[in-house]
């Protein structure tokens, strides 16, 4: 990693706030949707948010602590995550942030269950347990389970829970509508675990790239960068999103870039490097869309 240059150690790179589209584009989908289905609860709205958030931070900071401890972020890695390493932060510290930051998601859960009943709690619970076990305790990250786990706990379940949260339905339609935000931010850690290829299996880690070979995981990120264009419209033909989510497709300059770096990755630094920025770059563009999108949809009906 030589030949990219080195992020600067501290808290801001420590919770890693540019990867919040992991949190903030599933809720506010979530939100948008219970909104169109009659519901004004913002305050309510506003918890899962903030929840949201905290939980990808505290999945950032444990992340970090998991990977110094379990020996995977070196000093020939530092450039990714050097707080550790570098000693400019202490494993201790980082721990304990993260740990505040799902006390304090904890503290909000009961104030969603005492205005909206327990049963909210199967969504708060699946939430923590993924951020806090990542790399950390259970460490399903090390044993293949990453990926799928980000899908369903972040593309799926913070966009139902939301949903559920201000409307205490169930949306099949939502559900759906989430699978291409959520296919984009499991590509995020796919590229993760690409740039990390050869770390990680030098180090025993069974990820489910190291376990599906780096060939296989490259063309799985590529396709879950590129499934969601083709998602969409099938989506709109289906009458379950708004013609006006075609806007979509202005995010295809950032796929455009995903794409061309993705074809130098395995044996330029740099490009390996770009495969996680350039993919979430991508998730917020379109998710950005996919949201206004369907928002247009219900100020300017077409058809109605």
């Amino acid at each position: 990693m030589a030949d990219v240059r080195p992020v600067t150690a501290g808290w801001f790179n420590a919770f890693r706030p540019w990867t919040l589209h992991g949190a903030i584009v599933p809720v506010v989908l979530g939100g948008v949707w219970a909104h169109l289905n009659g519901s004004d609860e913002w305050f309510l709205f506003a918890l899962a948010l903030i929840g949201g958030v905290l939980l990808q931070s505290a999945c950032n900071l444990l992340n970090t602590y998991g990977d110094y401890e379990s020996g995977l972020d070196t000093e020939e890695n530092h450039s990714r995550s050097p707080e550790l390493v570098s000693g400019r932060l202490r494993p201790k510290d980082v721990l304990h942030m993260g740990m505040v930051c799902i006390g304090i998601t904890m503290c909000l859960g009961l104030v969603m269950i005492l205005m909206t009943g327990w049963g909210i709690l199967l969504f708060g619970l699946a939430g923590i347990a993924a951020a806090g076990m990542y790399t950390v305790g259970l460490k399903y990250k090390y044993i293949g389970l990453g990926l799928p786990s980000v899908f369903v706990s972040m593309g799926l379940l913070m966009p139902l829970g939301t949903y559920y949260l201000m409307t205490g339905g169930f949306s099949w339609d939502l559900l759906m509508v989430s699978i291409p935000n959520a296919l984009m931010i499991t590509a995020v850690l796919g590229g993760n675990e690409l740039r990390d290829y050869v770390s990680d299996k030098e180090a025993g880690v069974k990820t489910m790239t190291i376990r599906i070979g780096y060939d296989r995981s490259m063309f799985l990120y590529r396709a879950m960068n590129t499934l969601p264009f083709i998602i969409v419209p099938a989506l709109i033909i289906a009458g379950i999103l708004p013609i006006h989510t075609m806007l979509v497709f202005l995010a295809l300059r950032q796929w455009y870039d995903m794409y061309r770096n993705s074809e130098t990755a395995s044996g330029d630094p740099r490009s390996g490097f770009m495969m996680v920025p350039l993919a979430f770059k991508l998730n917020w563009v379109f998710g950005l869309f996919l949201i206004v999108g369907i928002l247009l949809g219900s100020i300017f009906p077409i058809g109605s």
